[in-house]
């Protein structure tokens, strides 16, 4: 008793400070990134300066950046790995990146942000406390839990999906602990520093049936295309940008090409920046364009392969919703239920998180959410098959099934990996490149 007594209490105070680190680094990002937003929106001339901001981060990170390149990648390397630490200066410098990347106009989110500044002051912590190797994974897994749940206002999504995005289909409950505590202070710290969070509609119940259970599938099926298509089209246009242009301010510097020609072919603003109004939109709206989940799609797909910096978290919240829309519309749903749905389901299986998407989206829009959330998120989770937005995830099993894996797998290897010569018909395998 007195030895998991003296194990609560350290992880009550080392937790804790994650989470308070956490919760100012969120609250100065958001802080920021709400006057970058207020101040694109009002001087929209700005946007034609994209080429010249991404020249610019580009530079700064081509002389700089190099060691924090990996992004959310490496944070979730380190956790597996337990080796080199990482550099304290990926907090200011992806903060800046990401403040630039919002004021001239990329299309990004903020997940990707918060989470790196999470994790990378928390393994400075970690080596200024010299936590033991055991003990320093979790810490990490801590900054990404107070990272995420401080950044949107849900702190046990926030724990959830520091446990859960590290591997897929496993969930690191041995660092629930910090990971919790992390995320509940860095939310109080963020929300007592001023940041007023965005206020979502709450969804009416809807009776949960036969028919409406197979309406769900439909719709998690719809997502899961959608996660399909953003996380092969991100990746394809990386290597590609990569492979052609291997200077990263030349690659930034044409993604704002491309993001302003698009924006003026378009003729709206609504696919720059996170798109909040039309996620709200989304909820209320029986005429909302049906292309707009695919606009924002492509959008994002060339802000975040050219190099901007930024996550991934509201633009497919955005994607998600307005498809949640259009097929609520077309199934006979409430459009607020579809867009809720769509909201959690598509970030959900673009990251491997349905587990913590779920509940996020019950903190978000309310408990009638359940069942209903969680059944489209794993159909979306399963049907996107061992695709990630986060390629460092390690792969145990196979999603279908199977036995376990020879040995962790990133995701990014799966698809040359290979049973091993003993390994029998049903045991562990590697997919075939029809399963990716």
């Amino acid at each position: 008793m007195r030895d998991r007594a003296a194990s609560l209490f350290q992880w009550t105070w080392l937790g804790a400070a994650v989470g308070i680190a956490c919760g100012v680094s969120s609250a100065t990002f958001l802080l920021l990134l709400e006057r970058a937003t207020r101040f694109r929106e009002t001087h929209e001339i700005i946007v034609y300066f994209l080429p010249v901001a991404g020249l610019v981060i580009g530079l700064l990170y081509d002389r700089w950046g190099k060691p924090i390149k990996g992004g959310n990648n490496l944070v979730i390397d380190t956790i597996h790995e337990n080796d080199a630490q990482i550099p304290v200066r990926m907090a200011p410098m992806v903060l800046i990146g990401t403040v630039l990347t919002h004021v001239f106009g990329g299309s990004a989110g903020r997940e990707g942000t918060a989470v790196q500044m999470g994790a990378s002051l928390a393994d400075f912590i970690a080596h200024r406390l010299r936590v033991t190797k055991e003990l320093r994974p979790r810490l990490l897994a801590a900054g990404v839990a107070g990272g995420f749940g401080s950044v949107f206002g849900t702190p046990v999504a926030g724990a959830l999906f520091g446990l859960e995005v590290v591997s897929v289909g496993r969930i690191e409950y041995d660092a629930f602990a910090p990971a919790l505590i992390a995320s509940i202070v860095g939310d109080y710290v963020t929300r007592h520093l001023g940041v007023v969070h965005t206020s979502y509609p709450q969804v009416d119940h809807v009776e949960f049936t036969p028919l409406i259970s197979a309406k769900l599938a439909v719709v998690g099926l719809g997502m899961a295309l959608a996660t399909m298509a953003f996380v092969e089209l991100t990746h394809g246009l990386k290597r590609t940008l990569e492979a052609r242009v291997p200077r990263l301010p030349l690659r930034m510097a044409l993604g704002g090409l491309v993001v302003v020609a698009m924006w003026k072919a378009i003729g709206t603003s609504d696919y720059l920046g996170l798109g909040v109004p039309m996620i709200l939109r989304a909820f209320s709206d029986p005429h909302l364009p049906p292309y707009a989940f695919a606009a924002k799609l492509v959008f994002t797909s060339v802000t975040l392969a050219s190099g901007f910096l930024g996550g991934e978290v509201t633009p497919l919240f955005f994607v998600g919703a307005t498809l949640g829309n259009v097929l609520a519309r077309l199934l006979g749903l409430p459009i607020a239920l579809g867009a809720g749905l769509g909201l959690a389901a598509v970030f959900g299986a673009a990251s491997n998180t349905p587990v913590a998407l779920s509940i996020m989206a019950v903190e978000l829009l309310g408990a009638p959410m359940l069942p209903h959330v969680l059944i489209v998120c794993v159909v979306a989770y399963l049907l996107s098959g061992h695709r990630s937005i986060y390629p460092a995830q390690r792969l145990f099993r196979r999603k279908h099934g199977g036995g376990l894996l020879p040995r962790a797998v990133p995701l990014r290897d799966f698809r040359d990996s290979r049973p091993p010569p003993s390994a029998k018909p049903d045991g562990p395998a590697a997919a075939e490149k029809s399963d990716l």
